[in-house]
């Protein structure tokens, strides 16, 4: 079949399987020019990855395997292909990612499914328990829009909304490049409770807890989860809204389980990344403004950073640089610091200041920011033929 792109409300409905495999292999290209750093030796060798197959979760098992050797193993909820039917872009990653990783010698495994169910869980740690013996890095990088409780059976949903009253700001129409406004309604209590419930901590040290319990974590084990703040633009949507809730659990988590795991000379940590277009960023209101304005401006400071490159600062700098990882007065990584040098603030804040209700976007780089959206998921390169007949089973 020829498989052409399909986006509603700024979601792409369909992921292209030769272009998945372009990117997957444009990421292992990039790092392995990167190969002659002396950080490989310090890097984990055996790693989880809970939410491996797109963005941070992907590009940190890119970076475990390519710069340290590492065996890894992946579990993420994907919709497979069928004869007529494309799979989702993780889905197609993850296939081109063990590939390639498996044609290198490495060993490279993936679990399909819910990701926040005891069958799950139970699963991993006996694969890891079969294959690996024990782990030395759990990343967390999950986002889902609800989750099941596997206790009561309780489904929960995520929001994004603010806290209190309403927020308005302007965004832009990633598809006519038109500035637009944005009017969020606050957020009802049970939506901050709920989005606590899916996208804070609580999962997290669950699978903490159960890999313990099954004596599953190494001696000096790292685990490392996901978050954002951004600028105070976005913080009433945010940072002070519903997510930013999630993400104030989550980081208290970090702090209870680096306290659970002083017995394994182990810690936790929250890695506060940069803003960056994602499957789940192009569908907040505001953030594809900030997002378009924020490209442009470190692009043209030389700073700009996708995925992989952020992940590789990750490991290199910070998780496995020395013996003390650096952190900021709460305890978290700080990979958002070039994102937020004061410079490159008020320059954004200057262009945003530019833009006018109903008009085009000025001064930004919507262009990149459309370029990304695409390429993540397989559309959007020179090199792939999109007009080609192929099987959506095969990579």
């Amino acid at each position: 079949m020829i498989i052409k792109q399909k986006v509603m409300r700024n979601v792409s409905l369909t992921a292209h399987p030769t272009g998945c495999v372009r990117y997957v292999e444009d990421q292992f290209a990039w790092l392995d020019a990167k190969k002659g750093s002396d950080h490989g030796d310090r890097f984990p060798k055996r790693v989880l990855v809970i939410g491996g197959s797109t963005g941070y979760g992907l590009a940190s098992r890119m970076v475990a395997a390519v710069m340290g050797n590492a065996a890894t193993i992946n579990v993420s909820f994907e919709r497979e292909p069928a004869e007529k039917k494309v799979a989702t872009p993780g889905w197609y990653n993850t296939m081109a990612f063990e590939r390639e990783a498996r044609n290198r010698r490495l060993y490279a495994e993936s679990l399909f499914g819910d990701a926040f169910s005891k069958e799950m869980k139970q699963a991993v740690a006996d694969l890891v328990e079969k294959d690996l013996g024990q782990v030395d890095l759990v990343v967390y990088s999950l986002a889902s829009p609800m989750r099941i409780d596997p206790e009561t059976g309780e489904t929960y949903k995520s929001v994004l909304k603010p806290i209190g009253k309403t927020y308005t700001a302007l965004s832009v129409d990633v598809q006519s490049g038109i500035i637009e406004k944005a009017v969020i309604e606050p957020a009802e209590e049970n939506q901050i409770a709920e989005t606590v419930k899916v996208m804070g901590g609580e999962d997290w040290q669950l699978w903490i807890d159960f890999l313990a319990s099954r004596g599953l974590l190494a001696e000096g084990i790292k685990t490392v989860a996901y978050s954002y703040i951004g600028p105070e633009i976005t913080f009433p949507v945010y940072r002070e809204g519903t997510i930013g809730k999630a993400k104030e659990h989550l980081e208290h988590t970090a702090k209870v389980l680096t306290g659970r795991l002083k017995n394994l000379q182990g810690s936790a940590y929250v890695a506060v990344n940069k803003a960056l277009v994602t499957r789940a960023s192009a569908v907040i209101p505001v953030v594809p403004l900030y997002i378009a304005l924020l490209y442009q401006v470190m692009k043209e400071m030389g700073l700009h950073e996708e995925c992989t490159q952020q992940m590789f600062r990750l490991f290199t700098d910070r998780l496995y640089k020395d013996n003390d990882v650096p952190v900021d007065e709460e305890g978290r990584i700080r990979l958002d610091d070039w994102e937020m040098r004061e410079d490159v603030q008020a320059e954004v804040d200057r262009r945003w200041k530019l833009q006018t209700e109903g008009e085009s976007l000025v001064k930004g780089d919507l262009e990149g920011f459309r370029q990304s959206y695409d390429q993540i998921h397989g559309f959007g390169f020179d090199s792939v033929d999109y007009e080609a007949d192929v099987d959506p089973r095969k990579i």
